[in-house]
């Protein structure tokens, strides 16, 4: 049911002249569910202190809250007469209800409360629906969604996910958001964050790392009130530098079950690392920094190590933000192993001196998809200077695309060996007493691979082929969707 209604969202939304992308119909879906949402979490307050003998005070003022103006029941059934619409209702939600939710920014105690989360998302977007007609009919489907036990919340966060996904493989800027969650879960199953753990992700995106890790460490144990607390309010913290990124990720982690997430709408680069103390550092770290980017000058002297690659700064900002002893899983270009230039050298050699670099994960071209660059992923833990590095090459029997992408079955086997660091025909260990102390080059190059140069049969060429042109004619057709 909840599918088909996120189907019908959609089609209502490209039929309307304020919605041209995925991207837009994730950010409206966004602001709407948010609503519907807190009108849920109301009312599972109020019936939670009745119980208590307590009275609720609710976060929304009457006038503004979902039944009032949103969806109004008359005899049991929604007021279709009497419910806003066309005009009427875009400029209540325009003129009176942002404007009032916006506040709840500056009202509220602290970052951390659902009242800033609520000021936040009304602060940083606004409804692009052009049509009251078309908002009356999305809003009379959200109606029809609830977010009041696990089960729903469990297909809404999936649902959601899927629609994420689409938005990432919808093009370039939708990239931005998505990191095939096969990978994500791979790698929090390596790192293994423990309850307690304070993980963290600066470069957040749609909060994947976060909302995998919720979902890994409420499945890790039966949980005591005390560990569902600690889940909820002392263990996810993240930045995000772009406004619908942190919506959607404020929503993803809200949808997967946590009510308040630390997630801060800034610009993690801009902080000096040498102002980075103690108490500002995390257990367990997992990110995909956005590469590619060139950074201000201005922004390169917050970093010892000066460079206008992002993702090179994002490292430092790794490095510096965990605690003796903790983890990290961080996704980086693969010309970080061997780039030649004096911040690439600058920065394995820190990487190596100051933490443990125990596993190197080569992945092939085509996992990111719509970015062609090939990655690693970087597993490290701080403290002590690496002494040997075991790498694991996915070689897969198949060219990564929209309709053949990454799973974790792909990744099985890396898991499995990673364990125990074991050689295989994908895997090797190299002595960090072997490499170049003048350039640290970790290339890799696997010792146990033969040069496999046999030519392929006829056949295949051309079932590879038909792959492609089907996978491209369904590129055209997205392509020209958004058009």
């Amino acid at each position: 049911m909840f599918e088909q209604t996120f189907k019908n969202i959609d089609d209502i939304l490209h039929k309307d002249s304020g919605c041209g992308s995925e991207l837009d119909y994730v950010e409206q879906t966004s602001w709407i569910l948010f609503l519907k949402y807190l009108d849920d979490l109301e009312k599972e307050r109020k019936t939670t202190a009745a119980l208590k003998g307590t009275t609720y005070a609710p976060l929304i003022e009457k006038q503004y809250r979902w039944p009032a103006w949103a969806a109004p029941y008359k005899g049991g059934k929604l007021d279709l007469v009497g419910a806003m619409t066309g005009d009427d209702l875009k400029d209540f939600v325009d003129v009176k209800l942002f404007p009032y939710l916006k506040k709840f920014k500056a009202d509220a105690e602290s970052p951390d409360t659902i009242e800033y989360k609520i000021g936040e998302v009304f602060s940083e977007l606004k409804n692009k629906l052009q049509s009251g007609y078309n908002l009356r009919e999305v809003i009379n489907l959200v109606d029809e969604l609830h977010f009041q036990t696990s089960a729903d919340k469990h297909e809404m966060s999936h649902l959601y996910e899927s629609k994420i996904q689409r938005m990432g493989n919808a093009g370039r800027n939708g990239g931005e958001y998505y990191t095939p969650r096969p990978l994500i879960k791979t790698i929090v199953k390596v790192v293994a964050p423990k309850i307690g753990d304070k993980i963290y992700d600066g470069a957040v995106g749609s909060a994947g790392f976060l909302c995998e890790s919720f979902d890994y460490l409420k499945s890790s144990k039966s949980l005591t009130t005390h560990d569902m607390e600690t889940l909820q309010k002392r263990s996810f913290y993240g930045k995000e530098k772009k406004s619908l990124a942190y919506i959607i990720g404020t929503m993803n982690m809200i949808l997967h079950g946590v009510e308040a997430p630390h997630i801060l709408h800034t610009n993690t680069l801009s902080e000096n690392i040498q102002d980075i103390q103690e108490k500002d550092r995390y257990d367990v770290i997992m990110a995909n920094p956005p590469f590619g980017g060139k950074e201000r000058s201005e922004v390169q002297q917050n970093f010892p190590i000066k460079t206008g690659e992002t993702a090179f700064l994002f490292l430092q900002h790794f490095i510096k933000s965990l605690k003796a002893g903790g983890k990290a899983g961080i996704v980086i270009k693969n010309t970080f192993l061997s780039n030649s230039d004096n911040a690439s050298v600058s920065l394995r050699k820190l990487l190596l001196e100051s933490c443990d670099l125990h596993t190197v994960l080569d992945l092939p071209g085509g996992v990111f998809q719509g970015a062609g660059v090939k990655t690693v992923v970087l597993f490290f833990t701080k403290g002590e200077a690496t002494r040997k590095t075991w790498f694991y090459q996915l070689n897969l029997d198949r060219n990564l695309g929209k309709t053949r992408p990454l799973s974790e079955e792909d990744l099985a086997d890396f898991v499995a060996l990673q364990k125990k660091k074991a050689e295989s025909p994908n895997s090797w260990t190299v002595k960090i007493a072997d490499v170049d102390n003048e350039t640290w080059d970790l290339s890799v190059k696997n010792p146990n691979r033969k040069d496999e140069t046999a030519l392929r049969s006829p056949s295949e060429i051309l079932e590879e082929m038909k792959a492609l042109d089907k996978e491209s004619a369904e590129l055209l057709k997205t392509i020209k969707g958004l058009v």
